[in-house]
């Protein structure tokens, strides 16, 4: 009995406790948030508030959850016998929102970085409704269920919403370090803006891919016992708190992020080609003709809106 108690509701308790230090983090960015940017985007404000919201109440749930099962039945260890307590069920849809809601923040980032690419992007959507929609069916079978003991009888459905957003993360972050890696410019400095962005995609993509796979493989092959669970239980806040991160390290401009920050920075300079509105013409250098041409290549980054803007110009004398 000992045993069973610590792989259920002692793994469930573990997973309560590492996910209120998560909340308090997600907290805690949130108010560096506010107070950095009190003039950013009101799009970005009100996702904000909404993402730290439902991370609250999917919170709350999670607590109601782990103090019925460990406060009010605290001598009731057959209380696992019972039909699943409702808020221990509807966190699974409250988490899996949040999550969505996220990784259809980070494909726009694909979005922005890609040029308008419609098809990735679009497949990043794909992956990340689909998996809600399979979190949603998992929470609707999840009633049905005589008790906690027989969640492998749901266990395919749960499986394909826990790959899913594995596969929408290794993508998301694939596509990301693809479309950065276009961006190289050859220039020191710009490339190692690239390199900084590349790294933080991948770091951010393995985190939650990495919580994401080991909750599966361990629903997968102990679905009889809660250490699932106590994983899941953190997975949405780790989604949050990168989106959070995110918009804090962006550059600060007059109370805004950089929404109008168009630093820009020459990448090269090339006596080769004369570029003007996008038609490059030959240039010869004959003897006798004074003629020296500067061509510069500049990025424009405008961070909080993840776009980088390629431009030539020249000048000649």
């Amino acid at each position: 009995m000992d045993s069973s108690a610590n792989a259920t509701f002692g793994a469930a308790f573990i997973g309560f406790g590492a996910s209120c230090v998560l909340l308090g983090t997600l907290s805690t960015q949130m108010y560096t948030y506010f107070c950095r940017y009190p003039l950013d985007r009101p799009f970005y404000k009100c996702l904000v508030a909404a993402l730290w919201l439902l991370e609250v109440v999917d919170q709350a749930f999670i607590s109601y959850a782990v103090y019925f099962y460990l406060v009010t039945n605290w001598d009731n260890p057959l209380i696992i016998l019972e039909s699943p307590h409702w808020s221990l069920i509807l966190q699974v849809t409250l988490g899996a929102t949040a999550g969505a809601i996220v990784k259809a923040c980070f494909a726009m980032r694909v979005y922005r970085f890609s040029n308008s690419n419609v098809w990735v992007t679009g497949f990043i959507l794909l992956l990340t409704f689909a998996q809600l929609a399979m979190a949603s069916v998992y929470t609707a079978r999840a009633f049905k269920i005589p008790n906690l003991l027989v969640l492998a009888d749901i266990k395919v459905v749960g499986s394909i919403s826990l790959a899913l957003g594995v596969a929408t993360d290794v993508v998301t972050a694939m596509a990301l370090c693809y479309f950065l890696r276009k961006l190289r410019t050859g220039y020191s400095k710009d490339d190692s803006l690239v390199n900084s962005l590349t790294l933080y995609a991948v770091n951010t993509g393995v985190l939650t891919s990495a919580v994401s796979l080991t909750t599966l493989i361990l629903y997968d092959i102990m679905p009889q016992n809660f250490i699932f669970m106590g994983l899941y239980f953190v997975v949405s806040k780790l989604y949050a708190n990168s989106f959070l991160a995110t918009l804090n390290t962006r550059t600060v401009l007059r109370g805004r992020g950089t929404d109008g920050d168009h630093a820009t920075m020459p990448t090269f300079l090339m006596v080769e080609k004369v570029t003007k509105h996008g038609l490059e013409q030959d240039t010869e250098l004959t003897s006798g003709t004074n003629l020296e041409v500067d061509v510069h290549q500049e990025v424009q980054i405008a961070r909080d809106s993840y776009f980088v803007q390629e431009h030539q110009y020249a000048v000649a004398w």
